[in-house]
C-alpha cells in the first residue's frame, strides 16, 4: 500500500491518475513529479517498489498539499470577506464569483430551485 502526504493511493489505479487523490495534485502536476521522479507513468500503484515510492514522497513533500494548502485557500477567501471585496462578498452568499450568470444556471452553489409565489390580488 503505498501512502503519501497522508494519503492512501488507491491500488488499481495508475501511478498518473493515483496521485491525484493528493489534494493539490491534478494530472498535469503529477505527469511532472513522475517525469522528474523518473518513476513510468502507466505504472500501476501496487506495483511500486519502495524506492519509487520514497522518490514519490520527496518530491510531493516539497509542495504544498493537503492540510497547508487547504488552509491557505481558506485564508485566502477569509480576507477577501474581511476586507469587504465584491469576490469576498460573492464567496460568503455561496454565489459565482468569477463573473457567471446566475439568473439560470450556477445550481451547483445556489441549491435546489425555489419557485416565487405571485401576489394575490385583492377581491372587491
Amino acid at each position: 500500500m503505498a501512502r503519501i502526504a497522508g494519503i492512501n493511493l488507491p491500488k488499481e489505479k495508475r501511478i498518473e491518475v493515483g496521485l491525484t487523490a493528493i489534494y493539490g495534485v491534478g494530472r498535469s502536476l503529477s505527469t511532472k513529479i513522475l517525469k522528474e521522479t523518473g518513476v513510468e507513468k502507466d505504472k500501476k500503484v501496487a506495483d511500486l517498489t519502495n524506492d519509487e515510492i520514497t522518490k514519490l514522497r520527496e518530491a510531493i513533500g516539497k509542495l504544498q498539499t493537503e492540510g497547508d494548502l487547504k488552509r491557505k485557500v481558506a485564508m485566502d477567501l477569509k480576507r477577501l470577506q474581511e476586507i469587504g471585496s465584491y469576490r469576498g462578498f460573492r464567496h460568503k452568499k455561496g454565489l459565482p464569483a468569477r463573473g457567471q450568470r446566475t439568473r439560470y444556471n450556477a445550481r451547483t452553489r445556489k441549491g435546489k430551485k425555489r419557485t416565487v409565489a405571485n401576489k394575490k390580488i385583492a377581491t372587491k
